[in-house]
């Protein structure tokens, strides 16, 4: 799983979460439905945006559904799943967009992708994915060439970039690629008019994810050395931030324009919770313009060194001193220590952990689980709560950007 739109199941409550999980599902049915188990692997959370926004405009008729069979993932469990034309457009720009960062990877020679056995497969699985992305594509009526194209622009605009290009530069086919996916919802759903809206809002939504994957990519690309755009062009972390508020600001504007049948989970992912995966990836909280004067380390400024939950402020009952040393041990010979906690699992083991973590539907539902390998307590991925679940938290982001007031999601 990937993509910026990692929504919290405490906000979004059991109704839309049930919605969220249809989308989800309808995806990754999707793709194996038309291109087989190993395609699978290209579901995100980003690309079921374009499913749940073709539904949203949709009138309701009783094809937008349908139950799913009993499937590892889910605990064994049947589902009610999304399917039909937005879940095979959502399936098409997953398999095309996949393709195009296995390819991006493969040049960089990222980690293993540096062996050429490994990269030549690496290129015949994206080959694979571009050519059945554009054949489901074509089956909704969707030319993924702008996709390709945008893709092959990418890759001599990051060459040409340097000091002082424009960060917009950079993004723009990114915006090119999304906009046109946003836009075909609306001729999917049958209302022609919301195409532009939607290509509006689809472009502000690339740039925003071009632009939240650089920073929090940063890091990582410095110590590694890989191209980053905000690197490459010497964009401060505070004019991205700029660019990313008016970019939401943007999708929510445009937001108000489209005519939705039932635009609840719409709304709920790309005018709040974008806005959050905006305040995780610069490492703040609350609006996104407050002042960003403190460099990006977060509302709450840097850790505070000592107070009662530092370590170095905390001194062990012995002063250093070992208990059992000295004879400490009741029952002689060689010094005795309480037994361990739970420790690292083996390669073998931690594989064997993971199946199990993940046929137990762990991963996906759990509130928390134990992690296969580390054995340390992990979130599940509608657990990531960083929310008070407060039930009128909606109401303080509704009037923070004025988006509500235009539909009727009750948010």
């Amino acid at each position: 799983m990937f993509g910026i739109v990692r929504p919290c199941s405490h906000r979004l409550g059991e109704g839309l979460k049930t919605q969220w999980m249809a989308h989800l599902c309808g995806l990754c049915l999707a793709l194996r439905g038309d291109h087989g188990q190993f395609a699978r692997v290209v579901t995100n959370y980003d690309g079921l945006l374009i499913s749940v926004l073709t539904e949203a405009q949709a009138e309701r008729s009783t094809g937008w559904r349908r139950t799913a069979g009993p499937c590892p993932l889910r605990g064994m469990r049947t589902a009610s799943v999304a399917q039909g034309e937005g879940a095979r457009l959502a399936a098409a720009v997953s398999l095309v967009l996949a393709s195009a960062k296995v390819r991006d990877h493969v040049a960089d020679k990222d980690g293993l992708l540096a062996r050429r056995p490994v990269a030549l497969a690496a290129r015949r699985v994206a080959a694979s994915w571009g050519r059945a992305g554009a054949r489901t594509g074509s089956d909704v009526g969707f030319d993924t060439a702008v996709l390709v194209d945008a893709v092959d622009r990418q890759v001599g605009i990051e060459a040409l970039a340097g000091p002082g290009t424009p960060l917009l530069t950079v993004t723009e086919p990114t915006e090119t690629a999304t906009a046109a996916a946003f836009a075909h919802t609306a001729v999917l759903a049958g209302r022609p008019g919301n195409a532009e809206p939607l290509a509006e809002a689809g472009r502000l939504f690339g740039r925003l994810a071009h632009l939240l994957d650089a920073v929090e990519d940063r890091e990582t690309d410095a110590a590694s050395g890989a191209w980053n755009p905000l690197t490459a062009t010497g964009t401060p972390l505070v004019e991205a931030r700029r660019l990313a508020d008016d970019a939401l600001h943007g999708i929510r504007l445009a937001l108000r324009e489209v005519e939705f049948t039932d635009g609840k989970l719409a709304h709920l992912l790309l005018a709040h919770e974008l806005g959050r995966s905006v305040d995780r990836a610069f490492g703040t909280s609350g609006c996104g313009h407050q002042d960003h004067a403190d460099g990006g380390r977060g509302a709450f400024g840097p850790p505070q060194h000592g107070g009662p939950y530092n370590p170095q402020s905390l001194q062990s009952p012995y002063d250093g001193q070992n208990p059992y040393a000295g004879g400490g041990n009741p029952f002689g010979g060689a010094p005795s220590f309480p037994p361990p906690g739970p420790g690292r699992r083996g390669f073998w083991a931690g594989c064997a952990a993971a199946i199990g973590v993940c046929c137990t539907c762990k991963v996906c539902c759990a509130d928390e689980f134990e992690g296969p390998w580390s054995r340390k307590k992990r979130e599940g991925c509608l657990g990531n709560c960083d929310c008070d679940c407060s039930c009128c938290e909606a109401c303080e982001i509704c009037e923070c950007c004025e988006c509500c007031s235009c539909c009727d999601c009750g948010l």
